[in-house]
């Protein structure tokens, strides 16, 4: 009879970021661990450490992990800069600046999934726009057994402890690690993660292409008349209400009449109420990839 392989817990991780404080790191390290957490990796993510705050922040948490050993357990800490093609970027000034963080926490994110990781995720150091793109991320591509956290310090705590004078902290200076709600999309819907690859195309055309093979469009349009597919063509077009009239040679009331039709159809598709408001924008946006395949 073969030995009977039970299922083991993923192995967890801590990912924080970082930036002046470093004792934010060590508070939530200490927090997860004192729950009976796993973690068994810390991976930081912070700006280039020619920033000297930065600097020692990285420095100063070293200390705390001697030969990959945190408070006399096996404990590895790992950085992560955040930069593309061996450059770390100084600061988030510019779209392009945010484009680059965003893949480079992204692909860190998705490494630590696709090699079976449970997240936790402390966002509470470093530049918050680090923070903002790191939750978007979670939302793609974390699921239900990872966590978000969020590390509040009380003032007089905060003052005692800032910039790593004081590593570790007891019950009674009321540091908290508190849970924020994480919604899973990407576990949801796989297909929106297809929004944060790298790709030549742009954020719009990866959108279309994701649209584009909603069966949705599908139902809706295997329901319709010839002349309601002429319209919803124009319409997925990007024309307006009466472009669509001209272009047809039809008037604007008969225009109308078949975009209320559509959009009668949508809202059984998409399960949408009749209280929301839908108009031929609508059409444009869901449909615009779809109408270039049939």
């Amino acid at each position: 009879m073969p030995d009977i392989v039970l299922p083991t817990e993923p192995s967890a991780v801590l990912v924080a970021t970082l930036g002046g404080q470093p004792q934010v790191v060590t508070f939530a390290l200490d927090a997860l661990l004192a729950r009976g957490e796993p973690i068994q990796e810390v991976y930081i993510l912070h700006l280039a450490l020619t920033n000297e705050r930065t600097r020692q922040a990285w420095q100063r948490l070293q200390r705390e992990f001697v030969d990959d050993y945190y408070a006399g357990r096996r404990c590895r800490l790992r950085q992560v800069p955040i930069g593309a093609n061996g450059s770390e970027l100084t600061d988030i000034r510019t779209t392009t600046d945010v484009e680059i963080a965003f893949q480079a926490i992204r692909q860190l994110i998705v490494d630590l999934k696709t090699n079976g990781r449970r997240l936790h995720l402390c966002l509470s150091g470093g530049r918050r726009m680090m923070a903002l793109l790191a939750t978007s991320i979670a939302a793609l591509y974390c699921d239900h057994q990872d966590r978000l956290w969020h590390m509040h310090t009380p003032e007089t705590t905060l003052q005692r402890v800032k910039d790593g004078a004081q590593m570790h902290v007891q019950p009674t200076d009321g540091v908290s690690l508190i849970q924020i709600p994480l919604t899973p999309w990407g576990a949801y819907f796989p297909g929106l993660r297809l929004l944060a690859q790298p790709d030549s195309r742009s954020i719009q055309d990866q959108l279309q292409r994701f649209l584009s093979d909603d069966p949705r469009c599908r139902q809706v349009w295997d329901r319709l008349t010839t002349r309601q597919r002429d319209v919803l063509q124009a319409f997925a077009k990007g024309l307006r209400p009466d472009q669509v009239a001209d272009q047809l040679s039809i008037s604007l009331s008969t225009v109308n009449s078949h975009k209320t039709a559509i959009l009668a159809e949508c809202r059984i598709a998409w399960n949408i109420s009749d209280a929301e408001s839908l108009d031929y924008r609508f059409l444009r946006d869901h449909f615009a990839g779809f109408v270039e395949r049939v």
